[in-house]
């Protein structure tokens, strides 16, 4: 009887060990292409310097300089919705540290693979967000 409990335990404590996993994998949320929208900046988070915001999988950003970027949302490491730092200019992903610069490159790892980074345009108060 305790092989047969040693043997369940050694089938079962992987698939326990891997579902108690605090990573925030969101690989259903790919690179999205085409990015075609349009965000009004006169309120919300983008009226400010140092201000971003999710939108259909891709995050903006306004730059201390007053400049706007945009990069997908989606942490090429394991998924993780990433952030913006404004102090620091670039992409952070909360779950395991990796660093992204501000074009979407991998600054710090774990991630290997680089952001996609999409054109902004803006025009008025109405920024241009495409692929």
């Amino acid at each position: 009887m305790a092989q047969v409990g040693i043997g369940a335990i050694s089938v079962l404590l992987p698939a326990c060990i891997g579902g108690l996993s605090s990573c925030n994998k969101n690989q259903n949320n790919p690179a999205p292409t085409p990015v075609d929208f349009n965000l009004d900046v006169s309120n919300g988070p983008l009226a400010t310097k140092g201000g971003f915001i999710l939108n259909a999988n891709v995050i903006v950003a306004r730059t201390l300089t007053d400049t706007f970027i945009a990069v997908s949302s989606t942490c090429t490491h394991q998924g993780s919705t990433i952030n913006y730092s404004s102090k620091s200019n670039v992409f952070i992903c909360p779950n395991h540290g990796a660093i992204y610069d501000s074009n979407g490159n991998v600054m710090q790892g774990p991630a290997a693979a680089s952001l996609t980074k999409y054109n902004t345009t803006l025009t008025g108060t109405s920024l241009h967000v495409y692929s």
